[in-house]
């Protein structure tokens, strides 16, 4: 069984952006774009796996990969992008349709698990994927092109449509990655666990039609205020409300919460006391703001049987789990007056 880390990179997602797989020092690859997204970074670096073990159709793959996204659109809804043609239930387009489709034609008959495993935790093969993602973002950022690595098995360089030749290309510029790729890294011993899910917990059973989870990040930066409602909602639902994991991913660790009580709320006091909502309550966005590129504003009612409270929430993205999230950061409520119009 070859087993191997594919990871990408971006910086300021979008941004120079990067992508790489490793198998150990003497086989491995990476490469870049001067723009791009995290996500499109995580699928070229599987695309191009998948391209460069293509001469050994017949041994199984393990892929070690840190990006739901990733997983999820191969596994899980892949099947239901291509029933309907490659658009979303939603009926939107499916982002990085080029490269889902190369990925899927790349996949077809051969034998390929999957495997999450959570960034920048010490996991040796996907540290030193993300060395060399990060470090080939790096070097466009710098006007650079990085050391493409060996490719598989003394294959050659592995070549991304589109860019230049690489000849004497300069190194990457976090570091050295490519010194990180000759250190002597082991394959995970095959008892490790199997597919994760973005918390660590063994993942459910879903529709193959379901839609990204909510902590993915939209690769449309227009769709950067879809994912924050989204994540907002998420916080009103007793599945997540009882599940600390999630709420740790949710809040950012400097939350903090001014109550329409007038009571002042930190992350910890929150997570300590939180529980489902005593009655359902009704959501209606206000309106959204940019602040900044990874800052946004929403403006949002919350409605029950007993009262109505305007909120505001700031959403700040940040990669310190891993990988690029919305994640709450202030929220403030207060109650509206009696006999003031709902709407």
């Amino acid at each position: 069984m070859i087993v191997a880390a594919a990871d990408g990179s971006s910086l300021n997602n979008p941004g120079p952006a990067g992508w790489a797989w490793f198998i150990d020092k003497d086989n491995w690859a990476c490469g870049g774009w001067p723009h791009g997204t995290n996500n499109r970074g995580e699928l070229m670096a599987l695309l191009q796996l998948l391209t460069a073990t293509a001469g050994a159709p017949d041994e199984p793959l393990k892929v070690l990969c840190d990006s739901q996204y990733v997983i999820n659109s191969v596994t899980k809804w892949m099947a239901g992008w291509k029933r309907r043609g490659w658009v979303k239930a939603d009926k939107k387009p499916v982002q990085n349709v080029e490269l889902l489709k190369a990925i899927d034609q790349a996949i077809t008959g051969r034998t390929v698990s999957f495997e999450w495993v959570k960034g920048h935790a010490g996991h040796p093969l996907n540290e030193a994927a993300d060395t060399l993602a990060h470090g080939a973002a790096t070097a466009y950022q710098q006007g650079k092109l990085p050391d493409p690595g060996p490719g598989f098995r003394g294959s050659g360089p592995v070549g991304v449509p589109g860019e230049p030749a690489r000849g004497n290309a300069s190194g990457p510029a976090r570091g050295d990655a490519s010194e990180a790729a000759r250190g002597r890294v082991a394959p995970e011993p095959a008892s490790t666990r199997e597919h994760r899910s973005v918390l660590g917990a063994p993942s459910p059973t879903v529709d193959p039609d379901a839609e990204p989870d909510l902590f993915s990040i939209a690769d449309d930066p227009a769709d950067d205020f879809a994912e924050v409602v989204r994540a907002e909602q998420s916080l009103l639902t007793d599945e997540v409300r009882s599940d600390p994991a999630r709420l740790r991913v949710l809040l950012h660790p400097d939350f903090v919460e001014y109550a329409a009580s007038g009571r002042i709320w930190t992350r910890a006091r929150l997570m300590a006391q939180i529980g489902p909502l005593p009655r359902r309550v009704t959501f209606e966005v206000m309106g959204q703001t940019r602040l900044s590129a990874d800052t946004v504003l929403l403006r949002w009612k919350a409605i029950d049987s007993a009262s109505t409270s305007l909120r505001s929430s700031i959403w700040v993205r940040d990669d310190a789990l891993g990988r690029p999230r919305w994640r709450l950061l202030f929220a403030q409520g207060t109650v509206q007056a009696p006999g003031v119009p709902r709407t």
